[in-house]
């Protein structure tokens, strides 16, 4: 069942490019390990529109990029290059502190365009949050995909119907992509600790409540099973794992445990100490706002 309910707010990144955001929220910090939860699109570009992301920093976080439509390019200060397409999974852990980028790749601009996808942060456990930053992409093609009667489900992350994701994590984490044909159902009895269904597209409902669009459904705590059912059709994700063990401080780009860490890393932003992006000299400047130890 759904304990509560979690509507986003909007969040203009520049350039036109609006995202829906859930995560963190006044109603719960984190669902599992996944701290920050931005939806964008889908969005038509013009030609002439500009969503690039500049060279920014992280530090505490792995950020999680996943496409439904359109493709990005990452980079980042280990050296990265890769074009992020639909279905595949982007996890670049951030740790003591990495810089990337996403922008357009070169072949998309100057043209009609179409975007839309998710991008998470999962918090590191406390002993990882400065670990060595380490960038890894899994194809499209090597996602586990189970189909079930009038239903699909991707496992992106984690372990589902006995297929488990090549993605490493930290920790128990689980993220699902899932596809509902028109009155079809589809019973999750495996859920973690903590979990939240989010609607993507279509009518949705968990154990006959309804969930409505681009809204994030927390679960009950130790649900033993889920029941999720649509009429004309729908996908959403299910999102969890073990709890975060502590509270997470966010300022930024930066997540931690210690206040007096993301005061470092800002300082260190601002002084240039950061490792840059080969290839990619801009970088996004330090919000005028400050982190307080």
């Amino acid at each position: 069942m759904i304990a509560h309910l979690i509507k986003p707010h909007e969040k203009d990144l520049g350039g036109g490019f609006v995202v829906r955001r859930l995560l963190p929220s006044a109603i719960k910090q984190a669902v599992g390990p996944f701290i920050f939860f931005d939806h964008f699109g889908p969005i038509d570009a013009d030609p002439q529109a500009n969503h690039d992301v500049r060279p920014h920093p992280h530090i505490g976080l792995a950020t999680v990029t996943y496409l439904y439509e359109g493709a990005i390019e990452h980079r980042d200060s280990l050296g990265s290059v890769q074009r992020i397409e639909p279905g595949a999974i982007n996890w670049m852990t951030a740790g003591r502190g990495i810089v990337h980028s996403e922008r357009t790749p070169a072949d998309l601009r100057g043209q009609p365009r179409r975007s839309h996808g998710l991008q998470l942060w999962a918090a590191l456990p406390k002993e990882h949050e400065d670990a060595e930053p380490a960038f890894c992409h899994t194809p499209a093609a090597d996602l586990p995909e189970i189909a079930l009667p009038g239903a699909r489900v991707r496992v992106l992350v984690g372990s589902a119907f006995g297929r488990s994701s090549p993605v490493r994590t930290f920790g128990e984490t689980l993220y699902l992509d899932l596809a509902l044909d028109a009155g079809a159902t589809l019973e999750l009895p495996f859920l973690p600790a903590e979990a939240a269904v989010y609607a993507v597209e279509g009518d949705l409902s968990v154990d006959g409540e309804t969930l409505p669009l681009a809204n994030l459904g927390l679960l009950g705590g130790g649900a033993a099973a889920v029941r999720l059912a649509s009429s004309g059709g729908a996908r959403c994700v299910l999102i969890g794992g073990a709890p975060l063990d502590g509270h997470r401080y966010l300022y930024w780009n930066f997540v931690s445990s210690r206040k007096e860490r993301l005061v470092q890393a800002a300082a260190d932003w601002e002084a240039d100490r950061f490792p840059t992006v080969p290839g990619d000299a801009e970088r996004i400047p330090l919000p005028q706002q400050r982190p307080s130890a």
